[in-house]
């Protein structure tokens, strides 16, 4: 049987086959599928492919927002994750959720990364601003940053 003779199932097939891999947003599954379109299939069908995934649960802003958090928070700070999560296409409301589920582990998170990247005291002010402006591309916020770079000249010392 041709591919052409099945339009909508094998979109549907594609849709599933994708999510088993891992999980995605809408927004980026649609780019996908239609990226896939046979000649002669109405684009209208992936709208409705997507339709069908998410009845069936199958497809969840939800569970993606959750899984890149879950993954990208040892890195990165609630910034990066949110903007990363709006450019995918994720609500603002689910992304801050996801955000909200984290709790209060951002300073430790970017104690961690900083850790990990210097573990050593800036020595004078350009060090300093160095390792700020890291910090601040992982999206951590500026208060973090602050509290990071005081700490670690502070009582917090891995001796």
């Amino acid at each position: 049987m041709n591919r052409r003779e099945r339009p909508a199932g094998s979109l549907l097939q594609r849709a599933v086959a994708l999510l088993a891999r891992r999980e995605h947003s809408r927004d980026e599954l649609a780019r996908k599928l239609l990226r896939r379109l046979e000649a002669g299939q109405d684009p209208g069908e992936v709208e409705a492919v997507l339709d069908e995934l998410q009845r069936r649960d199958l497809l969840s802003e939800r569970r993606y927002a959750d899984a890149v958090v879950r993954t990208r928070a040892a890195r990165y700070g609630n910034a990066r994750l949110a903007q990363d999560l709006k450019a995918r296409g994720v609500p603002a409301d689910t992304t801050t959720s996801a955000l909200a589920a984290l709790g209060d582990s951002e300073l430790q998170r970017a104690r961690a990364v900083w850790t990990r990247r210097f573990g050593a005291v800036p020595t004078d002010l350009q060090e300093r601003a160095r390792q700020a402006r890291f910090l601040e591309r992982r999206g951590f916020s500026a208060a973090v940053i602050r509290r990071v770079l005081a700490g670690v000249s502070g009582s917090e010392t891995e001796d």
